[in-house]
C-alpha cells in the first residue's frame, strides 16, 4: 500500500489575500478519496522531525531562531509567512513525512508527501515559503544511517532548488538537478550538480524532449540507490508565477517520465509536491493529484 503523508495543519490559517495557495494542501487528500484513487488507510500524519535530525542539516542558530520565533523580521519577510509556533510544527511535520516516506519508498518502491518541496530552504535560511528543506533532511537522514549510498534529487519545480543546490554543494554522494525557469526567483540561484535554465514560454514538447535526453543519461552516469521527486505544479500555463507553457496533459507526461525510469531501474523515489499558483485552485489541484495518478498507476500499488 502507498504511503501518503498528511495532517490538518498542513493547511496553514495565512493573512486574508495572502498569495500562497494553503488551501491545496486540505484539497488534494479529498480529491483523491473523493475519486476513489487512495482509501484514507493510506494517508498518515506524521510526528515532529527530532531536532537531531534537523541540526544534521540546518546551521543551529537558524533552527534555534525559527523554534523559538525569534527570527529577525527581515529573514521572516524573506519566508513569505507570518512566523508563529503552529507553522513551526507544521514544517517539522512535513519533514517527518518526507523521512517517514522515504522509508516507506525503500520498503515498497514509492510513497508520497502532500506537501514538501520546500528547496529554497538553504544550511542557514528560509525563503520563498520554505522553512525547512524536507527532502535535503530526509536525504542526509538516509546517509547517516546508511540506507543507501547514492541519492538523487529531481527538482522540476518552475523554480530553482537553491537552498538544496547549497545543502549539498560539497556532498559527493547526493546529484543535486534542477530543471527550472532561468528567469524567475530566485534571482541569485545557487550550483546545483545540474542545472537546466528554461527560458520563458517554453512548450510542454521542448521541455519533456529535454527531460527524456536528460535523465536516463544521469541515472546511467551517477548510479543512484534513491531518488528524491519535486513535482511542482507551477510550470502550468495557467501559473501566475511559472512564465512556461505546459499544460495539464504535460505535466502528467513528465510525471510518469520521472517514474517509468525510476521503476525500470527499482529506485525507491519519494515524492513531496513543491509550488503552484495558478489563479484557479482546481488547475492546482488537479495537476498535483496527477502526479499522485502517475505514480499509482506505474507502481502498482494501493
Amino acid at each position: 500500500m502507498i504511503k501518503i503523508a498528511y495532517c490538518d495543519i498542513y493547511a496553514h490559517p495565512l493573512p486574508e489575500g495572502h498569495r500562497f495557495p494553503m488551501l491545496k494542501y486540505e484539497l488534494i487528500p479529498l480529491q483523491l478519496l473523493h475519486t476513489g484513487k487512495i482509501v484514507p488507510e493510506q494517508l498518515f500524519c506524521p510526528a515532529p522531525a527530532a531536532e537531531a535530525v534537523i541540526l544534521a542539516t540546518h546551521d543551529q542558530q537558524y533552527w534555534e531562531q525559527l523554534r523559538d520565533l525569534t527570527l529577525p523580521y527581515k529573514e521572516q519577510r524573506r519566508i513569505g509567512f507570518p512566523l508563529n509556533a503552529q507553522l513551526v510544527e507544521r514544517e517539522i511535520r512535513i519533514v517527518q513525512g518526507t523521512i517517514d516516506g522515504a522509508l516507506h519508498a525503500i520498503a515498497n518502491g514509492i510513497a508520497f508527501n502532500v506537501a514538501g518541496g520546500t528547496h529554497h530552504a538553504g544550511s542557514n535560511w528560509g525563503e520563498g515559503f520554505c522553512l525547512l528543506n524536507d527532502q535535503a533532511i530526509a536525504a542526509k537522514y538516509l546517509l547517516d544511517n546508511e540506507l543507501c549510498e547514492r541519492i538523487l534529487i529531481i527538482d522540476l519545480d518552475v523554480h530553482q532548488g537553491n537552498g538544496t543546490a547549497e545543502i549539498f554543494y560539497d556532498e559527493p554522494r547526493v546529484f543535486t538537478f534542477s530543471m527550472h525557469g532561468d528567469k524567475n526567483f530566485p534571482f541569485r540561484k545557487e550550483k546545483s550538480d545540474l542545472d537546466l535554465p528554461l527560458e520563458n514560454g517554453i512548450t510542454g514538447e521542448t521541455y519533456l524532449k529535454l527531460l527524456r535526453e536528460q535523465l536516463p543519461t544521469l541515472v546511467k552516469s551517477f548510479q543512484p540507490d534513491f531518488v528524491f521527486y519535486l513535482a511542482g505544479v507551477d510550470v502550468l500555463s495557467s501559473d501566475k508565477l511559472g512564465k512556461l507553457k505546459l499544460s495539464k496533459s504535460d505535466t502528467a507526461e513528465r510525471d510518469r517520465i520521472v517514474f517509468e525510469l525510476c521503476k525500470a531501474h527499482n529506485l525507491p523515489v519519494q515524492v513531496s509536491m513543491g509550488g503552484g499558483y495558478s489563479a484557479d485552485i482546481k488547475d492546482i489541484v488537479d495537476a498535483h493529484c496527477n502526479t499522485f495518478i502517475a505514480g499509482f498507476d506505474i507502481f502498482e500499488l494501493l
